[in-house]
């Protein structure tokens, strides 16, 4: 397998991201592509003494800035390094694309030049995030801030595959976001969406979820239109930090209190491992033609070795063939 990795994606590159890529290549044995300017990844090797020998790199000139407009990937941002690994995976040189740069630039550039799977209305970012008990899904995320009830359904149906084939969860149960629970509850989009759930038979739903129990481990698939679901996972990451950095205050107060960390220590590392994100690594763009990753922007590396081990995992399922063929299927009937 091979992984085409965005470089200079990111707050931490090239540095983080290409000690991610080591780490990745030493645990998952996959191969790596990296796209950028090749003498400043050498350089960053080289003052760091990271062993790059087996990757590939393919130069590019510049970084897909952060501020531009995310339709510049389709223009001049071509010849980025997102916008060259972009074409490496579009021309069939990875089977994946890992990418902690814009996001609006790795939709846009997932859509238009990726392509989308025929037959999906608009693909979703779904995020795979930690709760409680068990990672969940929230699509969208952010790719469409605006959907109709249809392609709520439609991320619903992703998500159940994704969570089924690459997350392996049995029968993920799938709920709907909203200000509560009761069918007649939300917008006129929310209430005939939940109608479409409902009869859905590809799909586990059991109704609507409000933010608060999201948290809990309520359901495996959270579908929200995409201006929901960045404002449910912003607040989501901030409370959790929030919370983190509130306990650590706690017990730094005296010395009385740090003596007694000592005796909780063990179960604080169980919590704090079972809240971070960056566990999952990122954000794959379901409904695209290849496998695209979105990374966090302030991935380190070990959120980055994360994101491409859920690039392996997602190209090992098959996800792309099982939703090519369910949409056949479909349109057979």
């Amino acid at each position: 397998m091979k992984i085409i990795v965005d470089a200079f994606g990111g707050d931490n590159a090239p540095l983080e991201i290409i000690k991610g890529c080591i780490e990745a290549k030493n645990e998952y044995g996959t191969d790596i592509i990296l796209t950028g300017s090749k003498a400043e990844i050498e350089k960053c090797a080289r003052e760091n003494s990271l062993d790059i020998s087996g990757f590939e790199i393919k130069d590019a000139d510049g970084v897909f800035s952060m501020t531009a407009p995310p339709t510049e990937i389709l223009k001049s941002g071509r010849k980025t390094s997102l916008g060259v690994a972009m074409d490496a995976l579009a021309s069939g040189e990875g089977d994946a694309l890992v990418s902690a740069g814009s996001t609006g630039a790795v939709l846009v550039g997932g859509t238009l030049i990726v392509k989308r799977i025929k037959g999906i209305r608009r693909p979703a970012l779904a995020a795979v995030m930690p709760s409680s008990d068990k990672p969940f899904m929230l699509l969208d995320s952010g790719a469409n801030a605006e959907c109709t009830s249809e392609m709520l359904c439609q991320f619903a149906e992703l998500g159940s595959l994704y969570m089924q084939k690459v997350m392996e969860t049995e029968n993920p149960e799938v709920a709907l976001a909203n200000i509560g629970t009761e069918e007649t509850k939300g917008t006129p989009l929310l209430q005939e969406t939940y109608k479409l759930l409902e009869n859905n038979k590809k799909i586990n739903f059991t109704g609507n979820i409000e933010a608060r129990d999201i948290a809990f481990g309520k359901a495996d698939v959270v579908v929200a239109d995409g201006f929901t679901g960045n404002v449910i996972i912003k607040m989501y990451e901030g409370v959790a930090k929030s919370l983190t950095n509130q306990i650590k205050a706690v017990f730094m107060k005296n010395t009385l209190s740090k003596l007694s960390y000592l005796g909780v220590k063990s179960g604080m590392d169980e919590f704090k491992e079972k809240m971070n994100y960056k566990k999952y690594g990122g954000a794959p763009l379901v409904g695209v033609q290849k496998c695209v990753i979105k990374a966090h922007g302030s991935s380190d590396a070990y959120a980055f070795k994360n994101a491409i081990n859920q690039a392996v995992k997602f190209v090992d399922s098959g996800f792309i063939d099982i939703i090519t063929d369910s949409l056949k299927e479909e349109k057979r009937k």
